[in-house]
């Protein structure tokens, strides 16, 4: 009995000999084989999660650790095993390559008989049985293999999560950049305009100073604060109506530009021209009369709330206070001065609201005198239809379509405003010399009448 043990332990030491040299030196390429001990080799891998080689890797690793404590194997199972691992280290037996055992060495003749009983058989068979005869011999094998699968997924899985949590770090980090980079691009912008502005303004600041002055010494005489509070919204409508009229001047360039492209790209005309159908070059003489006068800058407006003090002021000045019938519309005729730059104007009524438009008459005044004209609803209605010239036929009336009347530009369109509640109040860079045209509309009051206070000056 000593002997056999003697014989076990020996074997046992030959079986971790082969495992390390395993571990060290690899295993020979060999051919592939789909028969695994009666079985597919790809249900094989299926059934236990691993690919062959890994699994066979596995198995001796097992049978390391734990034979001799959690498993007991007899001597023939051993060398079975060890039998199997040979032949998947070495290849088939080959008596003339190995060195000869002594007669009385008989664990090694036993190893050797046991191994020339394979045969020729493939290396990923000799795996596949290996493992296939350690899980008959050892029932924990196939949950050490689980347990190590598990573990494995497990390993795996907190892989892929930290790459995806990296990954979003990245992702967020990047997005953090763009924004930055969009945040300081915009706050640069911001900054460039902001600066763009102030330079403009000063520039423009300078140039309406004391027309300014003057005009919040009227408003607020001995208010220096009001004074300098209108000052600033004064510039800072001037700033706007600048930028409008640039912009305005940049689209008529781009207009012209375009008008010809089309010209240059248009068929030659026949010399006949239909008139009503709008056909050929009808719109040219208008086009070519257009340029006869500049373009109109846009007009500034405000309101403010000190409607009592401004009644009683112009109270003062009978001529300033007058009636507007119902259904009338009044007209007050300012003809521009040679002294002046600017229109001022200011109105206010008493209980009701009315309606306001302002236009430029392209004619040459008599005198400087302003006047008033009362018309009708239906009479206005003919006016302003002559004034706007809207229509394919008179699309350009204010520039001179029309003979009967001087050409006319729109300023301010007529709307109905609450001037009873608060003072309304505007200017108007003169476009040239010319007629103003206040307009204050009742023609949709059949019933009431409007007592309108208003004032008009220039300024320099």
């Amino acid at each position: 009995m000593a002997e056999e043990r003697d014989d076990v332990s020996r074997l046992d030491v030959a079986v971790d000999e082969l495992s390390l040299a395993e571990k060290e030196n690899g295993s020979p390429e060999g051919e592939e084989v789909t028969a695994n001990g009666g079985e597919d080799g790809g249900l094989f891998e299926e059934k236990w999660g691993f690919p062959t080689e890994e699994l066979y890797k596995l198995a001796l690793t097992f049978f390391k650790e734990k034979e001799g404590k959690a498993v007991h194997l007899t001597y023939g199972d051993k060398l079975k095993l060890v039998a199997y691992t040979k032949q998947v280290q070495v290849g088939p037996y080959d008596a003339e390559k190995m060195p000869p055992v002594g007669y009385f060495d008989v664990i090694g003749n036993d190893r050797r008989k046991e191994w020339q009983a394979l045969g020729d058989m493939e290396r990923h068979r000799a795996m596949c049985e290996f493992c296939l005869l350690l899980d008959n011999l050892c029932p924990t094998f196939q949950p050490y293999v689980e347990a190590h699968r598990r573990d494995l997924e497990e390993k795996e899985r907190l892989k892929r999560e930290e790459e995806e949590r990296l990954q979003r770090e990245a992702e967020e980090r990047e997005r953090q950049r763009l924004e930055e980079e969009a945040r300081k691009m915009q706050e640069d912008e911001r900054i460039r305009q902001e600066q763009q502005k102030l330079a403009i303004m000063n520039v423009l600041n300078q140039q309406t100073a004391a027309q300014f002055q003057q005009y919040a010494a009227q408003q607020f005489p001995g208010n220096p604060e009001q004074q300098q509070l209108l000052i600033r919204q004064l510039q800072e409508e001037h700033y706007q109506q600048y930028m409008q009229q640039v912009y305005q001047q940049q689209m008529q360039q781009l207009q012209q530009q375009h008008l010809q492209q089309q010209q240059q790209q248009a068929p030659p005309l026949n010399n006949h021209v239909d008139v009503e159908a709008g056909q050929g070059s009808a719109a040219a003489p208008t086009l070519d009369s257009t340029e006869e006068y500049p373009s109109i800058a846009a007009p500034s407006m405000w309101t403010r709330p000190q409607i009592q003090e401004f009644k009683e002021q112009i109270r003062k000045d009978k001529d300033s206070v007058i009636t507007v019938g119902r259904g009338e519309v009044v007209t007050v005729r300012v003809p521009t001065h040679e002294d002046g730059a600017y229109l001022f104007w200011e109105f206010a009524t008493d209980s009701y609201d009315i309606g306001f438009g302002v236009y430029f008459e392209w004619t040459i005044a008599p005198s400087n005198a302003v006047s008033v004209h009362v018309s009708e609803s239906s009479d206005e209605d003919d006016e302003e239809e002559d004034v706007e010239g809207e229509g394919e036929e008179g699309q350009d009336v204010e520039k001179g379509a029309r003979s009967d009347r001087p050409p006319t530009d729109e300023i301010v369109p007529i709307y109905r405003r609450d001037c009873h509640v608060e003072v309304y109040a505007g200017s108007h860079m003169y476009p040239g010399r010319g007629v103003y045209l206040l307009k204050f509309d009742n023609s949709y009051s059949l019933w009431r009448s409007k007592t309108l206070y208003y004032r008009v000056y220039y300024t320099r």
